[in-house]
Order: structure tokens, then C-alpha cells, then sequence
């Protein structure tokens, strides 16, 4: 037989890592009535959003199921109410980190003033 057709009929594994994907939402409870898409991607599209989320301290929520099923939404479209019950979670996970963050800002504050009185 053709060798090449053996290489087609039983491919050989690829070490290739998959494409990382990010989905950024965004929430004003006071003007949305539900989180909407506001940025998507993968590969160095999906590094930069999360790059930008670190730099201003956003806490990251990783959830490879729910990611793809962001995916298909479109940029500037509420999530749809299927995924309601997931995005409270992402939501209470979020509340959790910034008041953990305040908590340690708050400390760090006050630690700052006791330095500044002695």
C-alpha cells in the first residue's frame, strides 16, 4: 500500500494544546435586565481579555462548558435565560473575590494609617 494512505487512514496524535477562549460579560443591574457579551475570542484575542481583566483586578471565572456555550452569543446581546442559573453562580463568585479584595484593601488601609500614627 501508499504510505500516505496509511497516514491519512491512522493519523498520528498531535501534541497541539486547544485554543484558549475568554468571554467577558458585563452587568448594571440598575440599566440591564440580564449580563450581556461584551468581548469574545480565542487565542491571542482570549489572552488579551484575560491580560486586561487582570490588570484591573476583574476576578476570572473558569468554566470550559459554559465558555463555549458564550461563545455563540452575540457581542452586546443579554445572555439568554437559559443561562441564568450558571451566570448567578460566575455573579455570587465575583461578589465573593471583590469583597475578599476589599476586605484585604480595607486592612491594608488601615494597617497604612497605624504606621502613619506612630
Amino acid at each position: 500500500m501508499d504510505e500516505r494512505f496509511n497516514q491519512r487512514r491512522n493519523p498520528q496524535p498531535t501534541n497541539i494544546a486547544p485554543q484558549r477562549k475568554a468571554v467577558a460579560l458585563k452587568y448594571e443591574a440598575e440599566r440591564d435586565l440580564a449580563p450581556k457579551v461584551i468581548a469574545k475570542g480565542r487565542g491571542h484575542v482570549a489572552e488579551h481579555i484575560l491580560e486586561t481583566a487582570q490588570k484591573n483586578s476583574v476576578p476570572v471565572y473558569q468554566d470550559k462548558t459554559l465558555v463555549n456555550m458564550l461563545m455563540a452569543l452575540e457581542i452586546d446581546r443579554e445572555i439568554p435565560p437559559e443561562l441564568y442559573k450558571a451566570i448567578a453562580e460566575v455573579m455570587a463568585y465575583v461578589y465573593k473575590m471583590d469583597k475578599a479584595h476589599g476586605q484585604i484593601r480595607a486592612a491594608r488601609e488601615l494597617e497604612s494609617k497605624r504606621m502613619r500614627l506612630f
